[in-house]
């Protein structure tokens, strides 16, 4: 939600920044900007929609400078427009200022200002922000320019309330770029005589796969030469320098139409990576050592909190499924952006799991540190390497999904499932499952992968359903057990990219208000696997039919007689029930895409989403 990308050193920043801002297209925008300082002073570029305007603004204008600051907009205060993209001036119009997060403050803020004679020329916050730091940098008496404008940054922060990702320069500072971070995430990308601010790697991972994580708190200023991190207080901060492990190649598209597809085909991959060195074969169980817990320890643990917002938290959801079945332990399923709101019991033998596809989601973060703050034991689930929840956890499993640039979550829901897979494996080892048992399912994960890459074989197919339905006002998505959670990840991933209304029900509760949406232009997609409610769907099937409701059925290899009785049916191979959701949520993802791609819908950034979501 939202990208900022800075840049200081010998090239011109202009081409740098306008591919950083492409490369964070998928986070979700409206507007977009940058800063230049060069030998005539600040130039400032903004335009509502796409970058592709910006572009065009850029190269009319072509501003000149070896350094910048620039941005892509969710608008949260104000509509997107020229006036409200950022970035935003001071009052003086020498300090220019990039902003992701809330200022939850900043109309008290504003009216102060204004009381006072500054004009603003936007409804954001961001504006109030930058005209703050302009005034602390004019009344200072500091005569080094950079503590100046480092003082003013501070002074500023401590006024506001709210969350930031801030990147600050000043015309008088053609050599300095100040940032700071609180709730909203922001890397140090590290070259050779030139340095780049972003909220997220793959806006630099084009010049540079070495970076510094910033954490809450921490302030930055970054030279052609250097860099210094240091806390709010003035005190040096921790620094470790990490490794990014993806390239560039790997958040490009390819060959690919869009990052969506290409990201639902890299799955056969992610779920062997996730599994990669994690399974063992002589103990017949999974090794976590991230976990950092013992057996012992792990068998003390008598009740498991799973926590998530969106895809992550479907993920969750069938994670509950597959520990309480696997292992015997009890579990639940919070929705992150509600649990810090709750007052959830908890013992010294709770372990909570919180899962974040970029380890920055706000709510899934406030979650984790409110689980910290109640004593309990706090476990990540992440794909990002060095995000702010695989730091601050007290340890965790990484997905090794690799960059999903889609917005639409696909391969880390997967990814996530088997990492729960394998959790409950670890688990059900230590409570009652046998070496026989867990043998059987290390052969039945190992089998999954080339399992995924026969259902991707049937695309086509899927297309012509998809083409066939698209222009539906709606879609019901049914499942049962452990594809309940799927029923609504369909039909999330439906509505997110396609804009058609879709809920996701448990089969059963058709009966009970849901069948009254059902006719002849809603379909309905039935999830039903050869398990032990088979017969179950089918009857609920019987009753959509009997109300002339087409039905598109997901079911196991075998199970023609679906044939008879559903307008279309999708085949996926046989496997234990406990795995059927990460088999069957491949063809719903596809099903999404086409329908979305037949209505013409912009698939990698859908309207109003953005990827990560940093603010409350």
């Amino acid at each position: 939600m939202c990208g900022i990308v800075g840049y200081i050193g010998n090239r011109q920043a202009g081409p740098i920044l306008l591919d950083g801002l492409r490369r964070l297209e998928y986070r979700g925008y409206d507007s977009a900007g940058v800063a230049l300082c060069g030998a005539s002073g600040l130039h400032i570029v903004k335009k509502a929609g796409r970058i592709d305007n910006l572009r065009q603004a850029v190269d009319a204008a072509q501003p000149e400078g070896t350094m910048g600051i620039s941005h892509t907009r969710w608008a949260t205060h104000g509509p997107a427009t020229d006036e409200n993209a950022h970035p935003h001036p001071d009052q003086g119009g020498k300090l220019v200022l990039v902003h992701n997060g809330v200022i939850e403050n900043y109309q008290s803020i504003r009216d102060q200002l204004a009381a006072k004679g500054h004009v603003f020329h936007s409804q954001t916050d961001t504006e109030v922000l930058s005209h703050l730091v302009g005034t602390f940098f004019d009344e200072s008496t500091e005569k080094d320019g950079t503590q100046r404008l480092v003082g003013a940054v501070k002074a500023a922060l401590d006024r506001v309330k709210g969350t930031y990702g801030i990147a600050v320069m000043h015309a008088e500072l053609p050599g300095v770029i100040v940032g700071a971070r609180l709730g909203s995430p922001l890397i140090v990308g590290l070259g050779k005589n030139e340095h780049f601010l972003a909220s997220d790697v793959a806006a630099v991972v084009n010049h540079t796969r070495d970076v510094v994580y910033l954490n809450d708190y921490d302030i930055v200023i970054i030279t052609r030469e250097g860099y210094d991190v240091q806390s709010h207080q003035g005190t040096p901060a921790e620094v470790k320098v990490s490794r990014v492990e993806f390239s560039a190649d790997d958040a490009e598209k390819g060959d690919f139409p869009h990052y969506m597809l290409k990201e639902i085909h890299e799955q056969p991959q992610s779920l062997r990576n996730a599994m990669r060195g994690r399974l063992s074969r002589d103990e017949c169980t999974a090794v976590l050592g991230g976990l950092n817990m013992t057996p012992r320890e792990l068998a003390q643990i008598d009740r498991i909190i799973l926590a998530g917002c969106g895809t992550a938290y479907h993920a969750a959801m069938v994670g509950e499924y597959l520990i309480e079945t696997l292992s015997r332990v009890p579990t639940e399923v919070e929705i992150a952006s509600e649990f810090r709101y709750r007052n959830v019991p908890a013992n010294k033998n709770t372990l909570q799991f919180v899962m974040s596809q970029s380890g920055e989601t706000i709510d899934t973060l406030a979650a984790m540190r409110e689980g910290q703050r109640k004593g309990i034991r706090c476990l990540g689930i992440v794909n990002t390497v060095g995000s702010t929840i695989a730091r601050e956890s007290d340890g965790g499993v990484y997905i090794h999904a690799g960059p999903e640039i889609g917005v639409a979550a696909t391969k880390t829901f997967t990814s996530q499932v088997t990492i729960l897979t394998l959790i409950s494996l670890l688990l059900g080892r230590i409570h009652h499952l046998s070496s026989v048992d867990g043998l059987e399912m290390i052969d039945e994960l190992e089998a999954l992968p080339d399992k995924i890459v026969t259902i991707l074989k049937q695309a086509d197919k899927i297309k012509a359903i998809a083409e066939k339905h698209c222009h539906a006002e709606g879609m019901l998505f049914m499942g049962r057990q452990a594809n309940y959670p799927v029923a609504l990840e369909g039909a999330l991933k439906m509505k997110e990219i396609s804009y058609i209304y879709a809920s996701g029900h448990p089969s059963a509760e058709l009966k009970h208000g849901v069948i009254a949406l059902v006719k002849p232009d809603m379909p309905s997609v039935f999830i039903a696997p050869d398990d032990a409610v088979f017969d179950k769907n089918v009857s609920n099937i019987e009753e959509v039919r009997a109300r002339k409701g087409p039905v598109i059925a997901v079911t196991t290899e075998g199970r023609t007689e679906l044939e008879r009785i559903t307008d279309d049916v999708i085949y996926v191979p046989e496997c234990p029930g406990y795995l059927t959701p990460i088999l069957n949520v491949i063809p719903l993802q596809l099903l999404s895409y086409h329908t979305a791609v037949a209505r013409g819908c912009d698939v990698d950034k859908p309207r109003n989403l953005a990827k990560s979501v940093t603010v409350e």
